[in-house]
């Protein structure tokens, strides 16, 4: 930071910036921590001298938030991958089982929202397609934010829910699949080679059923990638060019999550999700009836707070498929 010419370029400048930040939240957070219970074992003892009950039951219940704040500083520090600082792009998309799974994606998608909500990021609808009856057929957002692709990373994955179904007239239980799909948004320092050659560009009508998201002119755009076999879509800009541009954003940042994942020896891709939208395959279930629970099939962690969890939060798993990397 003390070159000369380092605030000439903006984005290498605001990268630095960021992970000077953070750094200096965790050294700071480390210090205070430190202290603290310096100070509480000091009280304690005293306390425990004086034989005070109330005191000592006051410093026990502050070196439990003390143990909580150096918990999420650990979780901090297991974001360090290189493109764990970067925003992100989720997908989603139904499974079979018609307005169900819609319904079920919808859900979804509602969840990442909220949860987006509660730590104020920002986050816009890239792409979507309506249900025919409710919900959606699929969505791209783009959300950003601090270390946003860090904490979702390992969201990515077939969701599994099982409910008494408010579309069915005889109220049976039913079970439903939506796949989600997490990559980061890559920057311009990130080179990312792309041939003309390799693109098939299509441009079609947006459909749906109408809405703020939902684009009015016949401008959006479908690229596909043919060796990679990987497409993307954005119909949310109010011009073909722009909705071009956000594709080729989009294609630039799967081409360097499926190329990450080739280097950490992970073993599929953004085809091989989404091809088996069912049984065996979930990473998650949902259990709205006949008893409630949401159950990590990776971590086995576990909340019976299903409705809590739909509506964003959403931090202990998170924390706890982080856990599992390392």
């Amino acid at each position: 930071m003390l070159e000369d010419n380092f605030w000439q370029d903006k984005l290498n400048s605001q990268k630095i910036i960021k992970e000077k930040k953070l750094f200096e939240e965790l050294i700071n957070s480390y210090a205070y921590t430190v202290n603290q219970l310096k100070d509480l074992n000091d009280l304690y003892e005293l306390a425990k001298e004086e034989n005070n009950i109330d005191i000592q039951n006051e410093v026990s219940q502050n070196i439990f938030e003390l143990r909580l704040l150096t918990k999420k500083n650990e979780i901090k520090c297991f974001l360090s991958n290189e493109a764990d600082s970067l925003d992100t792009y989720i997908e989603i998309h139904a499974g079979a089982g018609g307005t169900e799974s819609q319904d079920w994606a919808d859900m979804l998608r509602r969840m990442y929202l909220k949860w987006s909500d509660s730590k104020d990021f920002k986050y816009k609808i890239v792409s979507e397609h309506k249900g025919d009856e409710a919900g959606i057929k699929s969505s791209t957002i783009k959300i950003e934010g601090n270390y946003v692709f860090g904490w979702l990373k390992k969201e990515s994955g077939i969701h599994r829910l099982v409910r008494i179904s408010p579309f069915d007239s005889g109220a049976r239980r039913h079970t439903s699949f939506a796949s989600v799909w997490v990559y980061p948004v890559v920057d311009e320092n990130i080179n990312i080679e792309i041939l003309e050659k390799d693109l098939r560009i299509d441009t079609f009508r947006s459909s749906g059923a109408g809405g703020q998201h939902v684009n009015t002119t016949d401008s959006a755009v479908r690229i596909t990638h043919i060796p990679s076999k990987i497409v993307v879509q954005c119909q949310n800009e109010r011009s073909q060019h722009k909705n071009k541009e956000t594709c080729m954003n989009m294609l630039k940042a799967r081409l360097y999550d499926f190329e990450m994942k080739k280097k950490e020896k992970q073993n599929q891709n953004a085809e091989e999700s989404k091809s088996d939208i069912g049984w065996g395959h979930q990473i998650r279930s949902y259990i709205l009836q006949p008893y409630q629970l949401v159950k990590d099939n990776r971590s086995n962690y576990e909340s019976t707070s299903p409705d809590k969890v739909l509506d964003g939060e959403i931090d202990e798993f998170l924390e706890q498929s982080l856990y599992q990397t390392r």
